[in-house]
């Protein structure tokens, strides 16, 4: 497996199987969008060039950090992916003071055993635009 940290040379190609049991997923050339529009990225890339994962973050570059969105394709899952993918990401973010990440209640243990702690938290969600929005500028 491959780990990249940039989004430059994705292709929708790239991108296919991710948004399980998403109503309305976003389309791979939206989700090109969103990894090359994220402050960081992590890539788990395969010997065939498939995209098998993925992790991004938004940042203020100052003193925050939140991670929206992590997957890894479910015939990769349980294979430690998703660990190298916040690992790695959590090196790239070392410099700042707080990473958030927002999850359901059963992954908690999962982000725990990576040295993350429980909090309260609150969300809003817009569903109607849950296969994105691409602005313009």
């Amino acid at each position: 497996m491959n780990y990249i940290t940039t989004a430059d040379t994705v292709t929708a190609t790239m991108l296919t199987g991710f948004f399980v049991d998403w109503p309305n997923p976003p389309q791979p050339k939206t989700h090109v969008t969103l990894l090359q529009n994220s402050d960081y990225v992590v890539l788990a890339v395969n010997e065939e060039q498939q995209v098998v994962g993925f992790i991004t973050a938004i940042s203020d570059g100052v003193l925050s950090a939140y991670i929206p969105l992590l997957e890894v394709l479910p015939n990769y899952q349980h294979q430690g992916i998703g660990q190298q993918l916040v690992t790695r990401m959590f090196k790239q973010l070392e410099h700042l003071y707080m990473i958030d990440i927002c999850c359901d209640a059963e992954l908690r243990p999962y982000y725990e055993k990576l040295g993350m702690t429980s909090t309260v938290g609150m969300v809003k969600r817009n569903y109607r635009h849950q296969s994105g929005h691409l602005k313009h500028h």
